[in-house]
């Protein structure tokens, strides 16, 4: 039975309009003095992580390291690194190759035995390297990562998390043979995010990392140039990953009993972003940039079932995943959620974005550099189904967003559709979101690197060529040609997702991939 709906979510009928000031209309008059030794600093969730395809792994290619290339800067820019067989905590395009490579495009029904011991050997392999292999070393760091973003992390989660309490959730690995996942997987993850400590310094938080950075300013005014900040989203995805809306109650600031909720009631999130607010405002940035949550309803994760409930709206009557079709999918069997609980989650990420946008407002007026980027009406802009498949459903203040010339010329186009292949080798529907179904693939991330690149270059911050000196002059364009060559899920997924998603329903359903790909 679904819960009920708290009392403090204002039920909208038409999505938030976004904000498109990233000044909110508020002049900051500025005297920068120097240069600050630390261009970009990113604090932020897997969206900032490296995160695609159910794994953090290539992380030269996330949000941050992008917009670093393009600032001249990646050469001193410092971030996480996972090697071994696909990152953490478990890398679905990796598997999904492993599987076409033995068996081919498609199971016959004699090789889905053969199929499930060789899924099981996979992650095997990588339960151990990150166990008992070279993976569970941590490696030392020469300094305090750049990137301080974490996967599966909320407002709290960054506030709290610690590497003392990483090492105390640590546990003793087994080695099972019908449940190869990697233990503790995110407290590993983690341990990569923070520097190495001493005893007597572990319970410093990514804001207090921040502020050291921050404190490094040599004759500059303050020691990072550019800080962006980027949570809240998981404050809500729990609904459509986990499928299932339970909203946040007393115990939202604690841990381990939080894990209980998916969606934070509004004023529970904006307690949590006020305390979040107070820890930025403590950290020495000339220029701060604030990211809106996206609407958690669009991501593919969760596919609409059948007709709209009616017509001009945004939402389905169920959303349950995207290899359930309408024909098969079964309310009483199939995990979902209504469209009375798309709704009130919608409407609750739109009370999130007026707090973000508050607090935006607030520091403009106190004379800080902060900058307001929505990130919601970006993803509202490439919603396929929700708006541009369907035009009476389209706000007033809506438009298609534009696609990069490099990104529009490809074909088929970039849409936000689950990733399809098409038997020959390409791909032939999708394209922004990765296999697991949340996650954006390398040009999607590459998308929210130009955006973020637009609010810098408002702010007044230079690009320079990749030697560090030549300016770049206006617009600074991020290289998606660069971007599409690296994204092998754009230019050759793996082609066992042809027939449908019939393997990867499959592999979700034997090794139950998506509870351990999407640890929310």
């Amino acid at each position: 039975m679904a819960e009920k709906i708290p009392d403090d979510v204002k039920i909208t009928r038409t999505a938030r309009e976004p904000k498109t000031d990233p000044t909110l209309g508020v002049k900051v008059p500025m005297t920068p003095r120097g240069r600050p030794p630390h261009r970009l600093v990113t604090i932020g969730d897997s969206l900032f992580h490296g995160f695609q395809s159910g794994a953090v792994y290539q992380t030269d290619l996330s949000v941050p390291a992008i917009i670093a290339y393009e600032l001249g800067a990646l050469g001193t820019f410092r971030f996480p690194s996972y090697g071994g067989p696909g990152g953490l905590p478990i890398n679905i395009e990796l598997l999904l190759r492993e599987l076409q490579d033995r068996y081919g495009e498609q199971l016959s029904w004699w090789e889905v035995p053969l199929a499930l011991f060789s899924g099981r050997q996979w992650m095997d392999v990588l339960e151990d390297y990150w166990e008992r292999g070279p993976g569970s070393a941590v490696p030392h760091l020469s300094g305090i990562n750049h990137n301080l973003a974490m996967y599966g992390w909320d407002l709290r989660d960054a506030l709290d998390q610690t590497v003392r309490g990483f090492l105390n959730r640590l546990e003793e690995p087994n080695d099972g043979f019908l449940d190869q996942i990697v233990q503790n997987a995110g407290e590993r993850a983690a341990l990569r995010v923070y520097p190495a400590q001493p005893v007597d310094g572990r319970d410093r938080t990514v804001f207090q990392l921040a502020a050291e950075l921050g404190a490094q300013k040599g004759d500059a005014d303050h020691g990072i140039e550019t800080l962006v900040v980027f949570l809240g989203a998981n404050n809500a995805l729990g609904a459509v990953t986990r499928l299932r809306v339970v909203w946040s109650k007393d115990g939202f600031k604690d841990l381990t009993r939080k894990k209980d909720f998916t969606v934070w009631r509004p004023t529970h999130f904006k307690a949590e972003l006020e305390a979040v607010q107070d820890e930025v405002r403590r950290v020495g940035a000339r220029h701060v940039i604030w990211c809106t949550v996206p609407h958690v309803t669009i991501a593919p994760i969760g596919r609409g079932v059948g007709p709209k409930i009616e017509p001009g709206s945004r939402y389905y009557p169920f959303y349950t995943r995207p290899w359930i079709s309408d024909r098969s999918f079964d309310r009483n069997r199939d995990p979902s959620i209504t469209a009375v609980e798309a709704r009130a989650v919608d409407s609750a990420i739109d009370q999130y974005n007026d707090a973000i946008t508050d607090v935006v407002r607030r520091a403009r007026g106190d004379r800080l550099d902060w900058y307001l980027l929505d990130v919601a009406g970006l993803l509202d802009r490439v919603a396929e189904r929700r708006y541009i498949e369907d035009a009476l459903a389209r706000p007033g203040w809506w438009t298609p967003y534009p696609l990069p010339s490099v990104l529009d010329a490809v074909d088929p186009p970039l849409t936000s559709r689950f990733l399809m292949s098409d038997g020959q080798g390409g791909r032939a529907a999708g394209g922004l979101f990765s296999l697991d179904g949340v996650h954006p693939t390398t040009v999607g991330y590459g998308i929210l690197a130009q955006e973020i690149i637009h609010v810098m270059r408002k702010a007044g911050v230079p690009f320079t060529r990749p030697d560090g000196t030549t300016p770049r002059a206006d617009p600074v364009t991020v290289d998606f040609a660069r971007l599409l060559r690296r994204d092998t899920l754009v230019a050759r997924p793996p082609q066992n997702l042809a027939s449908g998603l019939g393997v990867l329903a499959w592999a979700d359903e034997t090794l139950d991939v998506l509870r351990r790909a999407l640890p929310f």
